[in-house]
Formats: C-alpha cells, structure tokens, sequence
C-alpha cells in the first residue's frame, strides 16, 4: 500500500487526466503508478490533497460519515462579523438545492501568510482568513457556504486532512505518509 500528500497549486487538476482542457493535472507533480486522490480540491483551491492506492482508505476519507475533518485557510471578501459566523458554524442551505451543511467549525485567524498565488486575487473591500474545519466535501461546498453568508471567497488552501497536515510541504511537492502517520489517520 501507498499513500502520498501532495501540496497541490492553484490551477492544478486533483486527477491524472486533463480531458483536453489543457490544465496541468497531477501527472504533471507525481509519478507514482497506481495512486488516487481520496477527495478532490477544485482547479482553483489549493493545499493539501492525500492519494493512495487504498481503496478502504479513499472510501472513508471521502465519506462524510466518515467524519474525518478537513481544515481549511479561506481568504474571504466582506466583514465576518460574529452573526455569519455562527450561521456559518450551524450549517447553512447551499444555494440552489434544500441541502443544509453539517455544523462546523469556524473562526477568523491572522493572515498566514502564504506565497503570493500564480493568479492574484484582486479584493474590492475588506478581506479577511477564516479557518474553517468541516466533516463532509460537497462540490465548492466551502465557497458556498461564504456565499451563504454574504462572504465571497476569494482564496481556499486545505491544511490538514484529519491529523495530517501540510507541515513542510512546499508548494508542488510531495512525500510519503509515514507509519505513525497512517496508525493516526486509520485512528482518527
């Protein structure tokens, strides 16, 4: 068995394959046979994306009822004042369906100072980091959710997948998942 973490760019595909949209894909990053990413992050988040050849694995961290939690860093556009925050962390219907989110956690956090992406991000008004951990990955869930509560995203970076996470893992690179690290991850 294998599995990798990957810090994946801004603009990169989470799959092997580009289907003839000319964006660069994992396969541009790793080359390692037989891998799969447990989850996705859409082409403009970035951040911490797992993939393994374990089937059992990629099940459970993609399953919400898995409840493994997903932490990320999102650059929001707009005043997060306690009200969103509390609506955000109850959980709010995504626009367009009756699906209401599960709780998760929610707060504002310093600027963590992250490199500049390859594409810049151009705020029209105050901006500010929440860090937000959730237990379920509904597609641009997390962008959705902002929206829900007047915030619109402007920038997403996953850090940490249940107790992994992007800890001296540059931009584009990846490594192997130590023992002690999946005994954690099978854990959690």
């Amino acid at each position: 068995m294998r599995t990798i973490l990957f810090n994946k760019p801004y603009g990169v595909l989470s799959q092997f394959t580009d289907e003839g949209t000319g964006h660069p894909t994992l396969a541009d990053y790793i080359d390692v046979p037989g891998v799969y990413a447990a989850g996705r992050l859409d082409r403009d988040s970035e951040g911490l994306l797992l993939l393994t050849d374990d089937g059992p694995l990629i099940k459970r961290l993609s399953d919400p009822s898995g409840h493994v939690e997903k932490t990320y860093l999102v650059l929001v556009e707009g005043e997060p004042i306690p009200d969103r925050l509390v609506t955000l962390a109850q959980g709010v219907v995504l626009a367009g369906s009756s699906y209401r989110t599960l709780p998760c956690e929610v707060r504002v956090v310093p600027n963590p100072g992250f490199e500049p992406r390859s594409k810049p991000v151009t705020p029209h008004g105050p901006t500010a980091w929440l860090e937000m951990r959730l237990r379920e990955g509904k597609k641009r869930q997390v962008r959705h959710m902002t929206a829900a509560v007047g915030l619109f995203t402007l920038r997403i970076v996953r850090t940490a997948i249940g107790p992994l996470g992007l800890d001296g893992l540059s931009v584009g690179t990846w490594r192997d998942v130590t023992t002690a690290e999946m005994e954690l991850l099978k854990r959690g």
